[in-house]
């Protein structure tokens, strides 16, 4: 009794050894593998052949006719132009991104997929849009004033807007009473001064002066070298006093002596009118 229990007993050692011996084997029958060498490639046989090995856990290789698909975007990487590509992003058939407006920029990146030829035509940024180098909100391809100083504002053309320039007259004459400068002098009397003053004033409150061109001119007495010279320090003596009162921009001075008359110099009244300096102001509204 006790020797057949024995028996038994050893039997089912022995058949449960088996099972665990064959299950492995079993296994790499299911799993047949390349075998690989030191350097991690397959070993080849005479006839050219991958060798197999039934070592558990086996490798691929394309030497052994095996494709690969290492990103995963549906392209083999034997036929795949862009390895690597982010998962699940659209590809063609070479396995590269769709591009569908052709500016350089993938679509799966592209924040303006659908750009235009034209839009294209000056370059896009790394986001695929038109490009706009001087930041003014107008891309490059319709910018007609390029380089527009940061934080200037522009029109549709990304140009600053055209301020209207007007032009200013005024003249100062020694016509009814009024007595600019003492005879054969250049020097400017209080009474000039103070029209001057209220010529400015008037101007500055509702303009931004561009550019202020001074004229003087004489009657006929004395001669034509005499008075041009004189006109001419008249114009100049006013330019510097326009500029004294903060007139700083681009200002000229000339002197026509006698030759452009406004009345006729065969009488007092005729001849103080032409005793003149034109003032001749270019400027903006505020």
């Amino acid at each position: 009794m006790f020797e057949r229990t024995r028996h038994h007993l050893l039997m089912g050692l022995v058949t449960s050894a088996v099972l665990i011996v064959s299950a492995p084997a079993w296994s790499v029958e299911r799993n047949p593998g390349l075998l690989i060498d030191s350097s991690g490639e397959p070993v080849m046989s005479g006839a050219g052949d991958c060798v197999t090995t039934a070592s558990p856990g086996y490798t691929t290789s394309e030497k052994c006719g095996d494709t690969f698909d290492s990103d995963g975007d549906g392209v083999t990487d034997d036929k795949d132009k862009c390895p690597n590509t982010p998962k699940g992003v659209k590809v063609d058939a070479n396995g590269c991104p769709i591009d569908s407006d052709k500016d350089g920029v993938p679509d799966y990146m592209d924040k303006c997929p659908n750009n235009t030829p034209l839009e294209i035509s000056a370059g896009v940024d790394k986001s695929g849009c038109p490009l706009d180098s001087d930041g003014d909100g107008v891309a490059d391809y319709r910018d007609k004033c390029p380089g527009t100083p940061a934080g200037t504002p522009v029109d549709e053309d990304g140009c600053p807007p055209q301020m209207e320039v007007v032009e200013i007259k005024a003249t100062m004459s020694d016509s009814e009473g009024k007595v600019n400068f003492d005879f054969g002098k250049a020097v400017i009397k209080p009474q000039g001064k103070a029209e001057l003053d209220k010529l400015v004033a008037s101007v500055k409150a509702a303009y931004s002066i561009e550019s202020v061109s001074v004229t003087g001119h004489t009657d006929s007495v004395g001669s034509d070298k005499y008075n041009q010279g004189l006109s001419e320090k008249r114009a100049q003596a006013v330019a510097d006093y326009l500029r004294s009162q903060g007139v700083d921009v681009g200002m000229s001075a000339i002197g026509k002596g006698e030759s452009s008359p406004v009345a006729s110099n065969a009488t007092k009244a005729g001849r103080a009118q032409n005793r003149r300096v034109e003032i001749l102001i270019k400027a903006t509204r505020k």
